[in-house]
């Protein structure tokens, strides 16, 4: 087994994704993603893409990206995670990124790992690895895309959108630009809005398509990887809300004592903390078990999965419980933490959808 400690480079590039978003992506901005109209982070992204690099790191050097893996990838998803960032990183840097590269793409990964441009994977977020895709219809001869797609993570802003498509051969992988006719996007209301969801219609959209062979190992490659890497964000959330409601139990007082040294409140936080430090474990494991492509890969994903989802949501439901009435105000960001931990717990299967599949990969008997 490598070693699981984070390195100078990672450590290095977690301070400055940390100070980035401190900087450009308070959370008092962030909740502004619900207003009429919503703030736009377009900026904040371009700043994290191009300056610091994080757009191409699963990117190999020969095309332009860092030539790095799922470990430094997974140091940006913590530190969305704990600032609840509202940019497409999982969408274009890890799901769409994945997908095209598997497929033999050059070109588009080229300027995904630039910054110019930026992908979705026409794919549901709910859409587990392991699941059947089926993609949209193809049409015959010179015919467009024809089909719909809901619930796509990144595709509402994405100048690329990568889609699977039900070709006369099996799965094939096409590129529609955003500036051609015959699609239609159209918002999903969410509750969580700080990763927009969209539905996608397509009548005889032109595309382009990328490679020749079946594109199945390339869309199964991009959902294991962004479920791998989803739990390193949800450790992110977890992290955040564990230490900023233990530092508010310390502080806050009733009846002349904070509230920290009442007993009830030391035993949730001691199972909280339990819970993270586990969370960490796993996250940490899947990522690295992904960047070495490791046969336990698969397996180390679903578990990770299955135990990050819920432990980010208890910890967020925890810090909205212990701060009392300040959590549930709009003005402190709990409810961002929330949100975010119940969307990710949605995203790429449900835990209960990872444990069958945990226990179909390790020869677990039905019950």
């Amino acid at each position: 087994m490598s070693d699981l400690l984070y390195s100078d480079t990672e450590e290095a590039l977690r301070d400055s994704v940390r100070r980035l978003f401190a900087d450009r992506c308070p959370p008092e901005a962030v909740t502004r993603v619900y207003d009429d109209p919503p703030q736009n982070f377009s900026g904040v992204w371009h700043s994290l893409a191009t300056d610091l690099g994080v757009a191409g790191l699963l990117v190999p050097e020969q095309l332009g990206g860092a030539g790095a893996g799922a470990r430094e990838a997974a140091v940006v998803m913590e530190e969305i995670g704990r600032a609840v960032a509202p940019v497409p990183f999982l969408p274009s840097a890890v799901l769409a990124t994945v997908a095209l590269l598997h497929a033999g793409d050059t070109e588009t990964v080229k300027a995904l790992a630039s910054g110019s441009l930026t992908a979705a994977l026409a794919v549901p977020l709910s859409t587990a690895p392991g699941d059947t895709v089926t993609g949209v219809g193809v049409g015959v001869g010179n015919g467009g895309l024809t089909g719909e797609i809901t619930s796509v993570a990144g595709a509402g802003e994405a100048d690329v959108l990568v889609v699977p498509a039900a070709g006369p051969d099996g799965l094939e992988l096409h590129t529609v630009d955003r500036g051609a006719t015959g699609f239609h996007v159209s918002p999903v209301l969410t509750l969580d809005m700080t990763r927009p969801l969209v539905n996608i219609k397509f009548s005889d959209a032109a595309s382009t398509r990328i490679g020749t062979a079946p594109a199945d190992a390339a869309v199964a490659a991009a959902l294991e990887t962004g479920a791998a890497l989803l739990a390193s964000e949800q450790l992110g959330i977890a992290q955040w809300c564990f230490e900023t409601t233990l530092a508010y139990a310390k502080q806050r007082k009733q009846f002349g004592r904070a509230i920290g040294s009442y007993q009830a409140i030391k035993h949730r936080l001691a199972d909280l903390w339990i819970e993270v430090n586990s969370a960490a474990a796993a996250a940490r494991y899947a990522a690295d078990a992904c960047a070495r492509q490791d046969d336990d890969a698969t397996i180390s994903a679903a578990v990770a999965q299955a135990y990050c989802s819920g432990v980010a949501v208890h910890a967020a439901e925890e810090c909205v419980q212990l701060h009392g009435g300040i959590g549930m105000t709009w003005e402190y960001p709990a409810h961002l933490y929330l949100k975010r931990a119940k969307s990710d717990q949605l995203a790429f299967g449900t835990g209960y959808r990872h444990r069958a599949r945990l226990a179909e990969l390790v020869d677990l008997p039905t019950s």
